[in-house]
């Protein structure tokens, strides 16, 4: 088909838009990936610059050399991992019982479980702390891990029944007719379709878990038990202008990010269209 020059000129406009909105997206990344390569003398001298004259690995040897630092990246891998496979376990037995099982009150518990959604985190920092502190969870990593899994599982359990809803019920019937109770229905049948939404979830419950920061500094007090994004945040404030620092301990924490990203992407836009559009 041929192309009119208006056809033409709005192809050029489109490509133009997205050609600025990819910029404005990639740069602050390639910054901070440029400014982690800088000496702090070359930072504060030329911070515009995007790639330096004599790019340099210090600030990586620096930061995983320092003080503790290992110590706290363990300790939000451990947080994170266990968090992760919490949320994704009782978030897909919630979806799978609220979209394939019949019980009273189930439409009220959904919508609360809705609602839940609109409620600000921050906001319930003071009573989880007031929960945490009556159950004696304050200043401990495995303290961290259920208001991890309890904040993450309305939404979780919100993306995964649309996706439960599009598996076809005569697959159901088919194993109900063999036997095959709720539990084996869940476990051989839901789970292994759901492998789509269930990487997504993945995804969003490690980046929330393994970035979090408000909780983690509000509980935790001892030095070996602080996660990541403390470090990170102490780590400037010790070193409030030595940006290359910084900005090499956050590349440094977004490995981990990038590397859970890559094992599910394939299941990752599946799982975003999920419940998008009814068969």
């Amino acid at each position: 088909m041929r192309r009119t020059p208006r056809d033409r000129l709005l192809l050029a406009l489109r490509y133009l838009f997205l050609g600025a909105c990819a910029v404005v997206m990639v740069y602050p990344f390639a910054y901070m990936v440029s400014t982690s390569l800088k000496s702090r003398t070359y930072v504060l001298s030329d911070p515009t610059r995007l790639w330096p004259d004599e790019p340099t690995l210090d600030n990586y040897r620096q930061v995983l050399t320092a003080e503790h630092f290992p110590r706290y990246a363990l300790n939000s891998a451990l947080v994170a991992v266990a968090s992760t496979m919490l949320i994704v376990l009782l978030s897909s037995m919630m979806a799978y019982a609220f979209s394939r099982l019949r019980f009273p009150g189930r439409r009220v518990l959904f919508a609360l479980i809705v609602v839940g959604l609109t409620i600000p985190t921050m906001m319930l920092i003071i009573p989880q702390f007031l929960l945490a502190r009556d159950l004696h969870l304050l200043n401990s990593l495995p303290g961290l891990v259920p208001f991890y899994v309890g904040t993450a599982l309305a939404f979780n359990t919100f993306l995964l029944s649309g996706f439960f809803e599009q598996i076809p019920r005569e697959l159901d019937e088919a194993m109900m007719i063999d036997g095959a109770g709720a539990w084996r229905r869940y476990w051989n049948l839901a789970m292994p379709l759901a492998k789509p939404a269930l990487g997504t979830v993945v995804i969003f419950s490690f980046l929330g878990t393994w970035d979090e920061y408000a909780w983690a500094v509000t509980v935790l007090n001892d030095t070996d038990k602080r996660t990541l994004p403390i470090a990170i945040a102490l780590f400037q404030g010790q070193h409030s202008t030595s940006w290359g620092l910084v900005f090499a301990a956050s590349i440094i924490a977004l490995v981990p990010v990038i590397a859970i990203y890559l094992t599910f992407q394939r299941y990752f836009v599946a799982g975003l269209t999920t419940g998008a559009v009814k068969s």
